[in-house]
């Protein structure tokens, strides 16, 4: 132990003494069977500890383990061998791997006292050693699982209070190297201030495009450097170059969530209010329980305050754009959805409604007069808009092609992570991702997009209307969600904001898939320790949503808008009524199977050989309802021609 310690610079070293005051050495002949020191203590070959405990007269240093950076022993803690100490910070350089590389890594795992068991303690290890067999090794196991659940670095939580979710979680927080998308956000506002513009795309030394390269839109990039500006006047040391990697504090997560409350104060919440106030046929009282639940929703509020996003701020400039041209304010809701375009390019999920629509309305007025004078004032309102927003990156091709570049990666893949989209789904039966190479998936992708969504669009530009407008959006942005290439959950925000302009409507069928979307981003939430936050909004949405509209109320044909297509299958099956019971037995089953995947996704670990199973099958299930979606919406598109003439007449 002498010579091991001799190892140890001056300054970290410690005395034989102490090591012996602490409880470090174990009495001859107690290790663990099948385990040497070296294996306890953590030390990877090439450590000159590790060279050196070789041959070294060592007889055991008690507590350490290879699984945990703070010496801790599952099975110790299991069995009740011994208190955890309160954690300490780890050795400089230290992250993830608790493996000793270099003697000040030792010297900090040698140095930190842990109590010796009570006997009592030594008792039940025994017990649970060599006789308890196969079920002590699950037990271990099964608290091995719970550590690397909890993510935390050394292994600062014991397992129990790893698993329970923190309402002031953020994604990534203190997880390195990338730390999540909080950090995403943070870095952006550095390299936008820190260097010049025509640099923000480009990999250097200053800024590196693996470590979150910025790969959204100008627009994005602009409201980024706003922020900083306002960051660097707070605290400099928020948007340092290199040096605020990785920065977290209260004040700074305060910063952060402040200015996501004042993009929703600004873009989001004036539209929704504007909108439910501009709702012709329904009262004040409804207007504002319409306005509430809308704001309410939890897929929004989850993802931008807790996993960390500026969704609102799309979003937003994307209702202002349903607002102006469903108003006859057509250029200005063109440009406003160019805005959120250039904010986020996610939006193109809404722009063949917008185009089909606008189209729809020049041909509705001709082409040779009105409407041919609409078009030419459209297409300079969207060239303007983009290059106003684009202009610093119109200074050299390479610029304006490594843009579009960052901003359409197709080279990360069909899918990303788990996602409740047909692919995503289908790759449990057929790994599409490994049989069929890159550009036939990107073919198969824009085919299965293209033909899903080209019936509504053709009735949108045969017949333009607002209200076939929203449920065009609705029923394309889906589409796009469930089809198209490289698609992430959070994706099916640009589903959701669509279905809440039409809660009044249909309130049973948009409460049903509003939360149905929420649930479908649950192993994102998981991941960020937002399980409990998502449970809480969700009923707090459900309940908003069944005392305002009496959802159960409105189940009949004509509150689900399938009168029309009703009466036309009657007409081939009279004996077709049973509709609206088959669709709330739908729900019903739907529900209650969301709410056991959610307990045991929280509850219960997945088999050792399927370690994703809850997460597929959340995806697996959730992707078998927006399917039914899609064709419930697209009926009420295609059956609509009635109720679209008596509304024009209304109007």
């Amino acid at each position: 132990m002498k010579r091991l310690l001799s190892l140890i610079p001056s300054s970290q070293a410690c005395s034989l003494k102490i090591v012996k005051q602490v409880g470090f050495l174990a009495p001859r002949g107690h290790w663990p069977r099948g385990r040497s020191p070296t294996h306890w203590c953590g030390l990877a070959k090439g450590c000159p500890l590790y060279e050196a405990s070789q041959d070294a007269p060592l007889t055991g240093i008690r507590g350490l383990s290879s699984r945990s950076g703070l010496g801790r022993d599952p099975r110790k803690e299991e069995q009740g061998a011994f208190h955890l100490p309160q954690a300490s910070p780890g050795p400089p350089g230290l992250s993830g791997s608790s493996r000793c590389s270099t003697a000040s890594e030792a010297a900090y795992f040698l140095t930190t006292p842990f109590p010796r068991p009570s006997p009592h303690a030594r008792r039940a290890r025994s017990r649970g050693g060599r006789a308890g067999g196969a079920r002590a090794r699950g037990r271990r196991r099964k608290a091995n699982r719970a550590l690397r659940r909890g993510g935390e670095r050394a292994g600062a939580f014991p397992p129990a209070a790893a698993r329970i979710p923190r309402f002031s979680a953020l994604q990534g927080a203190g997880k390195p190297p990338m730390f999540g998308d909080y950090e995403a956000q943070r870095h952006w506002q550095e390299i936008t201030f820190n260097l010049p513009i025509n640099q923000w795309y480009f990999n250097s030394s200053d800024n590196n495009l693996q470590y979150w390269g910025l790969d959204y839109p100008p627009l994005t990039a602009y409201h980024s450097l706003l922020c900083a500006y306002v960051a660097k006047f707070i605290n400099p040391d928020w948007i340092a170059l290199h040096t605020s990697r990785g920065y977290e504090s209260q004040a700074h997560k305060l910063f952060m969530r402040a200015t996501v409350l004042i993009a929703d104060l600004l873009i989001y919440i004036p539209a929704v209010v504007l909108y439910c106030c501009c709702l012709k046929e329904i009262s004040t009282k409804k207007k504002i329980a319409n306005a509430l639940c809308i704001l309410l929703y939890p897929g929004l509020i989850l993802i931008d305050y807790g996993h960390f996003q500026y969704n609102s701020v799309s979003l937003g400039f994307a209702l202002w754009g349903v607002l102006g041209v469903s108003y006859d304010w057509d250029l200005l809701g063109s440009l406003a959805f160019c805005l959120a375009i250039n904010y986020k390019q996610m939006e193109l999920y809404h722009s063949l409604p917008f185009f089909c629509f606008l189209l729809g309305k020049c041909f509705k007025k001709g082409l040779k007069g009105k409407g041919f004078v609409l078009l030419i004032k459209l297409a300079c309102t969207v060239v303007a808009s983009f290059i106003l927003c684009w202009l610093p990156f119109f200074t050299e091709r390479e610029q304006t092609l490594q843009v579009l570049r960052r901003l359409f990666p197709v080279d990360r893949g069909l899918f990303e992570d788990k996602v409740a989209n047909v692919w995503c789904s289908f790759s449990v039966f057929l790994k599409i991702k490994d049989i069929l190479p890159h550009h036939i998936q990107i073919m198969i992708s824009f085919c299965f997009t293209f033909l899903s969504l080209l019936p509504a669009c053709m009735k949108l530009t045969l017949h333009p209307s607002p209200k076939g407008f929203k449920f065009t959006l609705v029923s394309c942005a889906l589409s796009f969600f469930l089809f198209s290439f490289q698609v992430h959950e959070k994706s099916i925000l640009l589903v959701s904001v669509p279905v809440c302009l039409v809660l009044s409507e249909i309130p049973f069928m948009s409460t049903w898939f509003l939360l149905v979307s929420t649930f479908s981003m649950l192993p994102l939430l998981l991941k960020d320790e937002l399980v409990m936050p998502s449970v809480v909004t969700a009923m707090a949405f459900f309940i908003a949503c069944t005392t305002s509209f009496s959802i159960f109320e409105k189940t009949s044909e004509e509150e689900l808008q399938l009168k029309s297509f009703s009466i036309s299958v009657r007409k081939y099956f009279p004996c077709f009524t049973f509709l609206p019971r088959i669709i709330r037995y739908l729900f019903l089953t739907s529900v209650i199977t969301m709410v056991l995947l959610t307990l045991m996704t929280v509850t219960l670990d997945p088999p050792q050989k399927l370690p994703d199973l809850f997460s597929v099958l959340v995806c697996f299930v959730s992707c078998l309802n927006f399917l039914f979606f899609l064709v419930y919406f697209n009926i009420i598109i295609m059956w609509d021609s009635k109720n679209e003439r008596n509304q024009k007449k209304i109007n």
